[in-house]
């Protein structure tokens, strides 16, 4: 019989003090999507101090669960407390209620939720072998994915991530260009660069019907439908194999 392994209880001890603070960023995602979802975080940007109550009246949600959810937010520091009132400080609204800032959060923890969602599927592909396609997916992933990145776009893109490429923005700027995006999901990326630059022209495709739906939507709301084309196509399909055994 083999003896007992020798225990380090330093390092159990450590191992355990992270274990807490995963179970705490696991606890707190779920939440961070409720507040994203409800509009809490847009309804507390002026950074004014409100009571639950005052945050229900704000957003016709039930001051009840509200209480809880504040305080819970006020442990992991995502809101301030003092005197039974909260405040989204102006850090947490810049990453938690403006869609546009370079730093915006919520779209991840979407991005996150949605793998919990698809952990049954996931599980049953380790036991068959056989892949997942981007398609079977929960929809959270979709939105989630393109609203992570989408902020990053906006600040990086056309400021910086392609002036870095030479002779790009003069082709793009001149007119005449055509841009194929493969695999453009929601289209965020492709939305941008038209909206910088209105005398190329923009071909988006994706092998998911869903997000072409919604790419184009975000074309005409952005107002650039008439040169950029978003388009269904097995092309941008890259279809999960098993393994051979």
């Amino acid at each position: 019989m083999a003896a007992a392994p020798t225990i380090d209880q330093t390092k159990l001890e450590a191992f355990m003090g992270q274990f807490v603070q995963d179970m705490g960023a696991a606890a707190t995602a779920p939440l961070v999507v409720i507040g994203d979802k409800l509009g809490l975080y847009k309804a507390m940007a002026d950074g004014t101090p409100v009571t639950p109550a005052e945050l229900a009246e704000r957003t016709g949600c039930r001051e009840r669960y509200l209480r809880e959810w504040l305080c819970q937010q006020a442990a992991s520091g995502y809101v301030d407390y003092s005197d039974g009132a909260f405040r989204l400080p102006p850090e947490q609204a810049l990453a938690l209620a403006e869609d546009d800032s370079p730093v915006f959060i919520p779209g991840a923890f979407q991005l996150l939720a949605s793998i919990i969602k698809d952990e049954p599927h996931i599980t049953e592909r380790f036991r068959s072998g056989e892949g997942m396609g981007w398609h079977e997916h929960d929809h959270d992933l979709f939105e989630g994915t393109e609203r992570f990145f989408r902020p990053g776009y906006l600040a990086n893109l056309v400021a910086s991530w392609l002036p870095a490429l030479s002779g790009v923005t003069a082709k793009l700027a001149a007119g005449g260009a055509r841009v194929a995006d493969v695999g453009c999901g929601h289209g965020a990326s492709t939305v941008v660069l038209a909206e910088a630059y209105p005398a190329a022209r923009f071909h988006g495709y994706d092998y998911h019907p869903e997000s072409i739906e919604r790419a184009t939507q975000l074309a005409k709301q952005a107002g650039v439908e008439d040169r950029v084309a978003f388009v269904l196509s097995m092309l941008a399909r890259v279809v999960p194999e098993a393994p051979t055994r």
